[in-house]
């Protein structure tokens, strides 16, 4: 955390969005989750990583070396491996897509929770030790698949990514996810009721 004018602690919180299309509801939650944050004072990180042209692919350079450090010639990798090293919390919105994060996403875990970053080795076995301070993330996920299909034929794949082979493996004990569904066809009613919903779920990773 920071110090604010009085002293206090401040919360450093990162916000990731990754949908393409500007005016989506992942946007609407985006927007709604950062207003949130920053009136109760959070110091806040907003990442549209597709507006941002957030770059996902890995390439051959960043594989088969543990770095301690971004690659030189990409400033907006180095940017997010920096900023993410000093966040005490981080939330992600995002669709779920044939049971996984959209490719933007996806590129920035591989590419910004890096080896000497966010986690490292600690035994031959490949147990890791995390190196994230951030203690708690929400995962905010819109779906068009009803929950007994979700869990049933499919098993929830977009929560064991997140809460078992993401987050926990950087150092991220409290993982929180939400799935607001569906979303296609949905009413004026149904999105501001989620849209209080992500509210009500940022403002606890606060308190």
């Amino acid at each position: 955390m920071t110090r604010d004018s009085s002293g206090g602690r401040t919360m450093r919180i990162g916000v990731y969005l990754a949908h393409p299309r500007p005016g989506s509801f992942n946007h609407a939650l985006f927007e709604a989750v950062v207003e949130e944050l920053r009136g109760r004072g959070c110091h806040v990180l907003a990442h549209d990583l597709c507006a941002e042209g957030f770059d996902p692919v890995l390439s051959a350079d960043e594989t088969g070396t543990v770095r301690t450090a971004p690659l030189a010639q990409d400033t907006q990798v180095a940017l997010h491996r920096t900023e993410v090293a000093t966040l005490d919390a981080m939330v992600f919105v995002h669709p779920n897509w044939w049971g996984m994060p959209p490719a933007v996403l996806t590129g920035w875990v591989q590419r910004v929770l890096a080896p000497g970053v966010a986690y490292k080795l600690g035994t031959a076995e490949g147990e890791p030790a995390g190196l994230l301070k951030a203690g708690r993330a929400l995962i905010l996920n819109t779906s068009d698949t009803p929950a007994d299909r979700e869990q049933g034929e499919f098993g929830d794949p977009l929560e064991r990514i997140w809460s078992a082979c993401v987050l926990p493996y950087v150092g991220v004990g409290d993982v929180r996810r939400t799935v607001l569904r569906t979303v296609t066809g949905s009413s004026d009613e149904a999105r501001a009721a989620w849209l209080d919903q992500a509210r009500r779920q940022a403002a606890a990773l606060v308190d």
